[in-house]
């Protein structure tokens, strides 16, 4: 190619659209030199982080349409053909080569306006259930990088790529000394562990001799949760409690287990991290998404599914936590399974595709 590929990337809301976009954006900017325009709405962590890693970011006006009221539905359907014409006017400006769609409000009107104009246009899925505008546009776009297998089937021409995921994470060393179990919720923390665990917890030391834990609760629930530990009897010397937890690699490294919920991106660095997982789908995700997730790493030996209703029942997690905490060597098998599920070089291998389809005559 004589001048620099140009790539429109949509879409953000969520960290795990975001992440991986601005992963992408890195690859193409260090690796191809191309020019890289984000597209996001103003209520997504697009409109904080994108400016701050450095990448221009224009933004549109749109709304849910999955898993929402019909007020709202109706709301965000009145509001699509502005957004659309939002997006055809970005992409005349802008005029990418290719156009990748991350998921989010964003993604699905500045995907139809990339086939309408006929630019080529690359959707990243990471769930094995894809999502709702994935599920509408996938046999219609020319490319598709996807995290689980199972997704393959929703779209024309797709690639395992895996999930762009820190290169800290491929390179953690085993944990070493007693059991450690990592419960974590996600950057908001996950309230149904911030109210189970705390009263789960004396049985759970008693159980696993040795064992330390540190739960992560959100920034929201931390003196709830920080005090519904202190209420118990379990001794406040093996375990901790954190609203948030920055270094996310290195709390993972010290983890024999994680108790977690299983979005694309915690599922894919747990994988990264060769860590074997309890794994507690979020039953309100949109399209059952997280119970796929975990299914897929069940299917692959490297975790342990509990659902949200089995919970009110004590013992179910107890005895899952406890009996893989107590056996090394399926820890061991556990570890190895979750490696095997891991893609390094997502970013890279994403990033090369789309700059393959701008190359195409």
């Amino acid at each position: 190619m004589n001048c620099k590929p140009r790539i429109l990337i949509a879409g953000g809301g969520t960290g795990g659209h975001i992440l991986p976009a601005l992963a992408v954006a890195r690859a193409l900017k260090e690796q191809h030199h191309a020019k890289v325009l984000l597209v996001g709405t103003p209520r997504g962590m697009e409109s904080r982080l994108v400016p701050a890693a450095g990448f221009p970011l224009r933004m549109i006006e749109i709304g849910p349409l999955n898993s929402v009221s019909l007020a709202t539905r109706l709301r965000t359907l009145a509001r699509l053909p502005a957004s659309l014409f939002d997006c055809k006017r970005i992409l005349a400006e802008f005029r990418p080569g290719a156009v990748f769609g991350v998921g989010g409000y964003a993604s699905g009107p500045m995907m139809l306006a990339a086939l309408w104009m006929k630019i080529p246009a690359m959707v990243y899925e990471p769930n094995a259930m894809p999502g709702f505008a994935n599920r509408i546009i996938g046999k219609h776009v020319q490319s598709a990088a996807i995290n689980f297998p199972a997704a393959a089937r929703w779209f024309a021409n797709s690639e395992v790529t895996g999930v762009p995921v820190r290169q800290e994470f491929f390179s953690l060393a085993a944990p070493q000394g007693p059991p450690h179990l990592l419960i974590f919720g996600g950057s908001q923390g996950a309230r149904i562990f911030n109210t189970h665990l705390p009263r789960l917890m004396p049985a759970l030391l008693d159980a696993v001799p040795g064992l330390t834990v540190l739960h992560q609760s959100g920034e929201r629930n931390f003196e709830s949760t920080l005090a519904a530990y202190q209420e118990g009897r379990a001794d406040p010397a093996r375990w901790q409690v954190r609203p948030f937890l920055g270094e996310m690699a290195a709390e993972f490294a010290r983890a024999h287990l994680i108790l977690s919920r299983s979005g694309a991106t915690t599922v894919a660095e747990e994988a990264a991290a060769g860590k074997p997982a309890v794994l507690v789908p979020f039953a309100a995700a949109a399209d059952d998404h997280q119970r796929r997730n975990a299914q897929a790493m069940v299917e692959a030996g490297a975790a342990l599914m509990v659902e949200e209703k089995e919970l009110e029942t004590p013992g179910r997690l107890l005895h899952a936590l406890a009996g893989i905490l107590n056996d090394p060597q399926r820890l061991t098998v556990m570890s190895a399974a979750a490696l095997a599920q891991a893609h390094p070089g997502a970013a890279e291998r994403i990033a090369a595709r789309l700059v393959a389809m701008v190359a195409k005559p």
